[in-house]
C-alpha cells in the first residue's frame, strides 16, 4: 500500500457521547485508528455533542477512558462541537442566500410523499424555496441544492472500501437541513466545518454515514473545502439485522477484558491475525493486517 508522511494524513474518530461504547463504535474506531497507523498519520478525537439533547452526562469522559483502555492514543486535545458554535454559524454565512428559512413541520414534509432518502430522512419538496407562507414561521434553516440535471446535482465519489458511489441531491435528498427547529446546528454542516478545520485529509466511519457523504461534498465544495478521502466499514448489528447502536439497547463494551474485545472488532472487520497476548502487541499484528485487508478489496 502506498505509504504517506504524518504531514498528509489525518484521521479522526467521532464518536457522540450519548453513552458508552459498544461493539459497532468499537469496530468504527479500529478501522480509523489502523488506517492511520498504517499511513503513519495524526489520528483525532473529536466529541460529536452537537445534538445536546442526546448527550449523557460523563460520557465523553467514559468513551475516552475506554479508548485509552483498548491502547488508542490521539494526537493534540480532544475536539468538542458543542463549544465551536460560532464556527457553525460563521459557516452558514458564507453560504448566504443558498441557505432560506423553512416553517414545515416533520409531518409536511412527509405528507408531500416525494419519498424517503436513503438514510431515512423524508425528501424535502422545496416547499420554502420562494419564502415562508402567510402565517408560516421559520423552524430550521436549509441549503438549496441544485435542480435535477443542473451542474453540481449528480455527486459522486471513490469510496475505498466500497468502490464508487453516487447520488442525485435534487430527488434522493432535497433541500437539507442545516440548522434544526430545536435550534442545533444540524451533523451535516458541523461534519464539515469540523473536518477542513482539523485538516481532517482521511474519514473511516461506518457505512450507516454513508449516504451523508455526497452533501458534505456537497457543502464543501460549497465552502471551498477540500474534499477528504473516504471509506466506509460495514456496520455491526443484532440478530434480528437492525443496527447496533445505543438508542437500541447495544451494551457497553468489556473494559476488563479488553484484548478479547479487541480482537472481535478485528475478527468482524475480516482482519486475519494470530491472538495477542497483549494490547500493544495487538496494535502491531492489527496494523499489519489492516494493510493486507485492504490489498484484497476492489480498486
Amino acid at each position: 500500500m502506498k505509504s504517506e508522511s504524518a504531514s498528509s494524513y489525518i484521521g479522526r474518530f467521532a464518536p457522540s457521547p450519548s453513552g458508552p461504547l459498544h461493539a459497532g463504535s468499537l469496530v468504527a474506531a479500529m478501522a480509523s485508528y489502523l488506517d492511520t497507523r498504517a499511513h503513519q498519520g495524526q489520528w483525532l478525537l473529536r466529541i460529536e455533542d452537537i445534538d445536546e439533547a442526546r448527550t449523557v452526562s460523563g460520557a465523553a469522559h467514559d468513551i475516552e477512558a475506554a479508548l485509552h483502555t483498548f491502547g488508542m492514543r490521539w494526537d493534540g486535545p480532544v475536539l468538542v462541537q458543542s463549544q465551536r458554535k460560532q464556527h457553525y454559524r460563521d459557516a452558514c454565512d458564507r453560504l448566504g442566500a443558498r441557505v432560506y428559512a423553512c416553517g414545515c413541520s416533520r409531518k409536511e414534509i412527509a405528507d408531500s410523499r416525494l419519498g424517503v432518502a436513503a438514510d431515512g430522512a423524508a425528501i424535502y419538496p422545496g416547499t420554502c424555496r420562494n419564502g415562508l407562507a402567510p402565517g408560516k414561521i421559520a423552524r430550521a434553516l436549509r441549503v438549496r441544492v441544485p435542480d435535477r440535471g443542473q451542474d453540481g446535482e449528480e455527486i459522486g465519489f471513490e469510496d475505498r472500501w466500497l468502490g464508487w458511489q453516487s447520488q442525485h441531491l435534487a430527488t434522493e435528498a432535497g433541500d437539507f437541513v442545516l440548522k434544526r427547529a430545536d435550534g442545533f446546528w444540524a451533523y451535516q454542516l458541523a461534519v464539515v466545518v469540523d473536518d477542513a478545520e482539523q485538516g481532517v485529509t482521511h474519514i473511516v466511519r461506518g457505512v450507516d454515514l454513508l449516504e451523508s457523504t455526497e452533501r458534505q461534498i456537497y457543502l464543501q465544495r460549497l465552502l471551498g473545502y477540500p474534499m477528504p478521502s473516504y471509506l466506509h466499514v460495514p456496520l455491526v448489528k443484532h440478530t434480528d439485522g437492525e443496527k447496533l447502536s445505543k438508542q437500541n439497547g447495544a451494551q457497553a463494551l468489556d473494559l476488563s477484558r479488553p484484548l478479547d474485545e479487541l480482537h472481535r472488532a478485528a475478527k468482524f472487520l475480516g482482519l486475519e491475525m494470530t491472538t495477542a497476548t497483549e494490547v500493544a502487541a495487538f496494535w502491531e499484528l492489527a496494523t499489519s493486517a489492516w494493510q493486507r485487508r485492504l490489498a484484497q478489496l476492489p480498486t
